[in-house]
């Protein structure tokens, strides 16, 4: 669905993570690249860090199956957005795309 919802509404962070973390058998997943996470913000507790070079080998290490529920996040939402849609491509059938976390608002590790 991209960046916005059907009428033009910017995706909520903060209800993605709460669904993530309300969803039984999820994948909170950081697609940061080092510098970035090592730069901060923090990442959400819960969550697993796994750099966007290697998401996709490191994705089927963790989720084994390709309808497992995953919830990616990056800093500001591209690269959480390209990952899901690599992810979808190659068959993964429940990937969300909750955005950056310069838009989260909850607890950080």
């Amino acid at each position: 669905m991209g960046l916005f919802s059907l009428f033009g509404k910017a995706k909520d962070m903060n209800d993605g993570v709460a669904e993530a973390r309300s969803t039984e058998g999820a994948f909170l997943i950081d697609v940061r690249e080092p510098n970035e996470f090592a730069s901060g913000p923090d990442a959400i507790m819960g969550h697993l860090l796994l750099v966007v070079t290697l998401t996709m080998l490191a994705i089927s290490a963790v989720a084994v199956t390709r309808s497992a529920p995953i919830f990616l996040y990056c800093a500001s939402g591209v690269r959480s957005a390209r990952a899901a849609d690599r992810l979808r491509r190659r068959g993964y059938t429940n990937v969300r795309d909750i955005g950056g976390i310069k838009d989260y608002t909850g607890p950080l590790e």
